[in-house]
């Protein structure tokens, strides 16, 4: 007789690798921990589902995200790649924009191109901006490629020629002709990777993708060998995508690029969930795990997102959640520099890890310095599964504090303060550099190190609630079955909105549509479970770049969406211009396909025998603190500061002077008094 049916998630962080498991038809959910494996990040997967899946189980189904693609960029170590282009533009990613990244420093320089001149190979065709071939493709002219790639060991092609989004023919020739002659080789098209304008944005776009795609590729091939005999029939592996949605691994090799910033995104779609749950539309999610720490918007109940990122100065045609990420976290170390202390973003990571992990890492870190502070219990941390070396934590804080005439105590508070204060201005940059005001969010705190740093966090942004959600270390991984399966596709469509033809508009809409019901249907969705989503571009007549705005479907109401679009335009910028020309440059269409999930209960209350209490300190004061297991807390019950409530996956902080309550869901609502 079979067991139990589970819906799995998995997070592959720098430290920890975070596993979900839900009960697919209770919809009770466990989280569980495993370090992390930089070597091969799927061992770490496998390893978690070996150690706490039961042996009769089945996974009906697994989503993870991970930053494998993302890594490989970041670390310069993605596949080597030759460029194809229309002879005469050449040098168009080698020159770049024309816009300085950092317009007041000296010391800027244009980033790196992942394909430089001697791997930028031309070809004679050229079609034109209405999509007319005024000269023909000379695939002959592509030997010289050919022959390139088996001299210089290219392992992948990345194709982008002009105005190929507008008629993608001469494209599609070159990758026929190639293909015949290079099996195995790894081929990018540009209409396939970002159908609209802006060359250089395009081109770099097709190459990022061309480089980090064997890189993704094999990793998926090593998971899915591994996870097929977990997997039922016509059970399939998904994967996060950096739109906040998920696709099956297929189309993840199809698409790497969409997964270069699948790691992060699950917290902030877990993130909407929770918005949905406690009535708090306007969110600030951060997630502190052992690396990084990520801080994204939920405004209105939904996701900041955007149409184009960028990484390592480098520009990225696709859309995106809006994450600003920077190097803080449990296992950021801290170091002298000039005289005076910095704090990351230079990580123990997993190996060797903080001191107190004991397994060779001598350098001070955010953990030991919580761990210095009593914040942390050092037999019970990870849930049991880990023992915490306090001699060793103290004596790596203590070392760097006598540099500074501190104690170890002081010197630990120190290091609390300044990655605090790191935090606080990644947040401002995403809510006060942006004309948004932090005071009216609530934030939720995720990520293992997160609850324990959120209340002094909050305090520094003058914010008054603090959520921190059930299985906060494993939240990102939790938020990912909380999404449903999305591709985008767009278009390039250029003109005065006003003299536009609705029914034309309706039928490029159309067009679109048509391509994600396709897509989605062979990816197993139903039209019942299919729907749609429309955006277009908009700008001010003689603007550069673009606001994106939603058309309703059906009837398209052209003065509502011009609306629509002045009032977005005043609420980004503080002021609008109705009586200007409007243009539309892009459409773009949203196909989601819905996945059936169960209800999430509240958490089963379990009892606490004997609640305990130590010394912990808060602001340079040693106080005794109540020590409780969330696990017995039910919702509705009320703590005072100063309290620590833990539990498997992360240890929250309740300084004096802040009270806590369960809320729905089982998440805390940490508020100050």
């Amino acid at each position: 007789m079979a067991g139990k049916s589970y819906r799995v998630s998995a997070d592959i962080g720098g430290t920890f690798t975070d596993l979900v498991f839900q009960d697919a038809e209770t919809g009770l959910c466990e989280a569980h921990k495993v370090l992390s494996t930089p070597e091969n990040p799927a061992l770490a997967v496998i390893e978690g589902l070996k150690e706490h899946l039961p042996e009769d189980a089945e996974t009906a189904f697994f989503v993870h995200g991970t930053t494998v693609g993302l890594n490989a960029v970041l670390t310069r170590r993605g596949a080597r790649v030759a460029l194809l282009t229309t002879r005469n533009y050449r040098d168009v990613y080698t020159i770049q924009g024309n816009d300085r990244g950092e317009i007041f420093s000296i010391h800027w320089r244009k980033p790196k191109p992942l394909a430089e001149i001697p791997d930028t190979f031309t070809v004679n065709e050229r079609i034109n901006a209405k999509g007319e071939v005024e000269t023909s493709l000379d695939t002959g002219e592509l030997d010289a490629l050919v022959e390139a790639v088996g001299r210089r060991g290219y392992e992948a092609i990345a194709i982008c020629l002009l105005f190929a989004f507008m008629n993608p023919a001469h494209e599609l020739a070159a990758e026929a002709y190639l293909r015949e002659r290079l099996p195995g080789i790894s081929i990018t098209l540009s209409h396939k990777v970002s159908p609209e304008w802006r060359e250089y944005a395009r081109t770099s776009t097709t190459v990022m993708d061309a480089y980090a795609a064997p890189v993704v590729r094999r990793y998926l091939d090593t998971l899915v060998d591994n996870l097929a005999s977990t997997l039922p029939d016509g059970g399939q592996l998904h994967v996060m995508k950096s739109n906040g949605g998920a696709m099956t691994a297929a189309a993840a090799t199809e698409n790497p690029l969409q997964t270069l910033l699948s790691g992060p995104v699950g917290g902030t779609i877990g993130g909407r969930k929770i918005a949905e749950t406690v009535g708090r539309p306007n969110l600030i999610c951060v997630d502190m795990g052992g690396t990084s720490f990520d801080a994204s918007l939920i405004i209105d109940g939904e996701p900041s997102s955007s149409n184009e990122a960028e990484l390592e100065g480098l520009p990225i045609q696709m859309s995106v959640v809006d994450i600003h990420v920077i190097g803080a976290g449990g296992g950021s170390i801290a170091w002298q520099e000039a005289g005076a202390v910095r704090v990351g973003p230079q990580s123990a990571g997993s190996v060797p890890g903080p001191a107190c992990y004991g397994r060779g890492g001598t350098e001070p870190t955010v953990s030991d310095a919580n761990l210095v502070l009593g914040r942390l219990d050092s037999s019970n941390f990870a849930g049991g599964s880990m023992s915490l070396d306090r001699d060793k934590a103290k004596a790596a804080v203590s070392e760097l504090g006598r540099d500074f005439g501190l104690s170890t105590e002081e010197m630990a508070q120190g290091i609390i303060d300044i990655i605090n204060a790191k935090m606080a201005d990644a947040i401002r940059t995403i809510t006060i550099r942006r004309g948004i005001d932090p005071r009216d969010f609530a934030l939720v705190a995720y990520g293992g190190a997160s609850p324990a740093q959120a209340a002094a966090l909050a305090a520094q942004l003058d914010i008054t609630e603090v959520i921190v959600p059930v299985m906060p270390g494993a939240f990102s991984a939790w938020g990912m079955l909380h999404t449903d399966v999305r591709h985008d596709f767009k278009m390039t469509y250029y003109g005065f909105w006003d003299q536009i033809d609705s029914k034309d508009l309706a039928e490029k809409f159309s067009q679109l549509e048509v391509e994600g019901r396709d897509y989605l249907h062979k990816e197993g969705f139903h039209d019942a479970g299919v729907s749609f989503e429309r955006f277009a571009d908009f700008r001010y007549h003689g603007q550069e770049y673009v606001l994106t705005i939603p058309v309703p479907g059906g009837d398209i109401d052209m003065a509502a969406v011009r609306t629509s679009f002045d009032e977005a335009y005043d609420r980004q910028y503080g002021h609008s211009s109705p009586e200007a020309a409007v243009e539309v440059a892009n459409l773009r269409v949203a196909a989601l396909g819905k996945l059936e999930r169960p209800g999430i209960p509240d958490p089963m209350v379990e009892p606490q025998s004997v609640p305990g209490s130590r010394k912990v300190y808060f602001g340079g004061t040693e106080h005794d603190t109540a020590i409780l297991q969330r696990a017995a807390l039910p919702v509705g019950e009320m703590v005072e500061g100063p309290a620590i409530i833990e539990e498997p996956t992360a240890t929250t902080l309740v300084p004096v002077g802040w009270r806590t309550e369960v809320i729905a869901g089982g998440h805390l609502l940490l508020s100050r008094g």
